[in-house]
């Protein structure tokens, strides 16, 4: 009677229902947990190490983490009923915004996982040694000429530290000072010195016009307050014949990144992509799809375009109607 009823206690509580409900699809580490649920990481623990002491959870130790899955307990041994009864429930939880939270977080967790090449991920039987999307990125840096690049809301700068691999100098623009700091320690301490990193924001950029040849805004334009004044910002500061390359989401219905993440805008249409870039004055404009994670929520799409050539001495200049700086995207 006790044990039956510390276990409708543990299972009263909602956080640890989410949890339970995770692992029933894929087993986690508690990093990936925390990231899942968004919930503090001592949250998380605490939760699991309740559930671990009544049997619910079994743990793993692999590749230097600690990976929990449900127990057999609940899915073939004497709660295996009781666990029948709440998966019965699963359809009404599944419509549930947070379960769907939860649901487009794990799918964004084991994109992370398969694209690091995780030897317990579904591939593992084809692991091949030394494989590396960071490997293969810095080869094709060989293919491109010694180019100056703006690398617009930058971040931690993990993008701005790959691009200064093969471009001549990076300018590294983000509004957030703390993340600035962490950009230049981590360029510090891997010997990176043709970066300038500046405080400033997207939609005012603080770099001269006409000075870089490639601008890059990656994961940036959902987070702008006026994306169409951001694309403009970043083809003003091009090179006659410079490009832009933007990296962005397609539209989803994932409200909860607006109070979790800051974002301003649930993705981009293809259409309206390539729209702002040819209002913003760019020739020769691609939107592809990029990524997308096999039943997720979230499209990553690739959109670049290039700014007018100078005419050559003595070749004339064809006039050009530009339409003028546009509405926003809706």
């Amino acid at each position: 009677m006790i044990e039956t009823v510390a276990i409708f206690r543990l299972l009263g509580e909602e956080v640890r229902l989410r949890l339970l409900r995770v692992l029933a699809s894929e087993r986690l580490n508690v990093t990936e947990l925390t990231a899942v649920l968004g919930l503090a990481q001592s949250g998380v623990s605490r939760h699991l190490g309740l559930l671990k002491d009544a049997g619910l959870v079994d743990e793993e130790p692999a590749g230097g983490f600690t990976y929990y899955r449900l127990s057999p307990v609940l899915t073939s041994g004497p709660l295996s009923g009781l666990w029948a009864h709440i998966d019965s429930h699963a359809s009404g939880i599944t419509r549930s915004p947070l379960a769907r939270e939860d649901e487009a977080r794990l799918h964004e967790v084991l994109r992370v996982r398969r694209e690091n090449f995780d030897p317990h991920a579904s591939d593992a039987g084809r692991l091949v040694p030394g494989r590396s999307w960071a490997a293969w990125a810095r080869a094709l840096g060989h293919l491109l000429p010694p180019v100056e690049v703006a690398d617009l809301a930058c971040g931690e700068g993990h993008l701005t530290l790959e691009a200064a691999r093969w471009a001549r100098r990076v300018i590294a623009i983000d509004r957030d000072p703390e993340v600035l700091r962490g950009g230049r320690a981590l360029a510090r301490k891997r010997g990176i010195k043709n970066v300038t990193w500046k405080r400033g924001d997207i939609e005012h950029l603080p770099i001269d016009t006409a000075s870089v040849d490639v601008a890059l805004l990656s994961q940036a334009l959902h987070q702008a307050a006026r994306p169409a004044r951001a694309v403009s910002e970043a083809v003003r500061i091009l090179r006659p014949g410079g490009r832009l390359l933007v990296l962005e989401l397609r539209p989803h219905d994932q409200t909860w990144v607006k109070k979790r993440l800051g974002d301003r805008w649930l993705g981009f249409a293809d259409d309206a992509m390539a729209r702002m870039l040819r209002v913003a004055g760019l020739v020769e404009v691609r939107v592809e799809l990029g990524a997308r994670g096999a039943g997720g929520p979230f499209a990553v799409t690739i959109s670049s375009g290039r700014t007018r050539e100078l005419p050559r001495r003595g070749q004339r200049a064809r006039t050009t109607h530009r339409q003028p700086f546009g509405s926003q995207v809706r």
